[in-house]
């Protein structure tokens, strides 16, 4: 991976989507984790963060060291505020804006999610 792939993450407002991405079953996400799906060339980070009983989608790619891997990272709050910690080197980034709350990165790109059916849906203005 390289600085360019970010380029490849557009973040997206729920009122932007013009496509939901029909992922999986709800039950094959794991509670208060993660899991990675692929949408065309992207892989993106889903949570379900049953603590809050909310839903949310974010770049697998870690803007710092450029490795898919934020699936993996742990979720918590702070100030309210739903983040998800980088398993490499624990920067935090909003799970609802993407801004990164411990550091001068980038922000990270957010989707919305959606639960219908028994389906998790990742909207996308592409």
């Amino acid at each position: 991976m390289t600085f360019a792939d970010l380029g490849t993450y557009q973040a997206t407002k729920p009122e932007d989507v013009k496509i939901w991405f029909k992922a999986c079953e709800v039950s094959r996400f794991p509670k208060n984790g993660g899991a990675c799906i692929k949408y065309k060339d992207k892989q993106i980070a889903v949570f379900n963060f049953t603590r809050i009983g909310k839903w949310y989608a974010c770049q697998n790619l870690c803007p710092h060291k450029m490795e898919m891997v934020l699936s993996r990272g742990m979720i918590g709050e702070e100030g309210g505020n739903p983040k998800i910690a980088c398993p490499l080197h624990k920067n935090t980034f909003s799970l609802e804006t993407g801004e990164n709350l411990n550091g001068n990165l980038e922000a990270i790109a957010t989707y919305p999610v959606k639960i219908e059916d028994n389906f998790v849906y990742v909207g996308f203005s592409e």
